[in-house]
């Protein structure tokens, strides 16, 4: 028996706006991941079980190793079809936010999500905008799938998560918890991950169609990016990886090349903190994570304006890569200080 975390004045407020059949729009970020995928898709899938009609409408197409997920071809990304994205946003009857918690997570999406009457929000990280009507906001979930499982049980509509929503939900779970490993991951998201088995998702299936389906490309940007790239900071505590656009173009990046690359890092013996910046158009993307108590969000916030989980976390330079790697390596070393293993 599940005993979902969902909120109950919340899951009071959404009920009656699902009784009876709406057109409904489902937003996740830019660069969608795996559990921006795969809540999205997955909601999808139960909400037109339910006799709803449902567009999953995405800020940039989703990386290759993402688009075999049960649905994705029904998806319409706004980069390159402007037009028809905003179009069905302006006819929508309710919208959920997924996996994003502030409004410029959606690049071009932004003013639309902004405008939008009834908005719903399902997502897992810190200090969401007071933006939204309906707010499912929970830091302790392992994902986004996560809650929306909760969400859809405590909704009394658990019994429409079909094979094609387990895979879904699952492969969200699997890659936000880093294979179940991460300190997020508890004994309800296992009980999940388990009920999602029990009705169709194949974990061997899916986590080789996500983890095992690189180009070649791609392998060779993370030796490249291992082999010339990897720096040692703060006496053994810390590593870096900063990759520029030449960097990138050399190995034909696309979207979703990098993902996971920030991990590497924090695999080294003694290190506690491990950070990657790619140079992209006009910005610096920072992604930092960390083991145990060194909370990376409260530095990017304070530094860098990111934010995101204690231990995982973005941000973003307008500064040259050079400078950024400067300022980083400046900050970072009283941010160890001030967090000692």
């Amino acid at each position: 028996m599940f005993h979902p975390s969902a909120p109950a004045a919340a899951v009071a407020a959404l009920a009656p706006m699902l009784a009876a059949p709406r057109r409904i729009a489902i937003t996740t970020h830019f660069n969608p991941d795996g559990d921006a995928m795969g809540s999205s898709l997955g909601l999808a899938h139960v909400l037109r079980a339910m006799g709803h009609t449902v567009n999953v409408i995405l800020p940039n197409p989703a990386p290759g190793n993402l688009r075999w997920m049960p649905g994705h071809q029904d998806t319409i990304d706004h980069d390159n079809h402007q037009e028809t994205a905003e179009k069905i946003l302006a006819a929508a009857d309710l919208l959920f936010c997924l996996d994003y918690n502030r409004a410029d997570r959606v690049q071009g999406l932004e003013d639309a999500v902004r405008q939008f009457p009834r908005k719903v929000l399902i997502d897992h990280h810190r200090d969401p905008e007071d933006i939204f009507d309906v707010v499912f906001s929970d830091i302790t979930a392992s994902s986004t799938c996560q809650m929306v499982h909760d969400v859809l049980v405590a909704l009394g509509k658990g019994s429409l998560i079909d094979a094609q929503a387990a895979t879904c939900l699952y492969a969200g779970i699997m890659t936000d918890s880093g294979s179940f490993r991460f300190p997020s991951t508890t004994p309800h998201t296992l009980r999940i991950a388990a009920d999602l088995l029990e009705r169709g998702a194949a974990p061997h299936v899916i986590h080789a169609a996500i983890m095992e389906d690189n180009t070649v490309d791609r392998l060779r940007l993370t030796g490249f990016a291992l082999n010339e790239r990897l720096q040692v900071l703060e006496g053994g505590e810390a590593t870096l990886i900063a990759l520029s656009r030449a960097d990138l173009d050399k190995f034909n990046y696309v979207p979703g090349d990098t993902e996971g690359l920030v991990n590497q890092g924090l695999g080294v013996r003694g290190v506690r903190l491990s950070a990657f910046l790619a140079e992209q158009r006009n910005v610096v993307k920072i992604s930092l994570r960390s083991k145990g108590n060194l909370p990376v969000n409260e530095f990017l916030a304070a530094h860098f304006e990111g934010g995101g989980h204690a231990n995982a976390a973005g941000g973003r330079s307008t500064a040259t890569l050079e400078e950024t790697v400067d300022k980083l390596r400046k900050e970072l070393a009283g941010f160890l200080s001030a967090h000692p293993a």
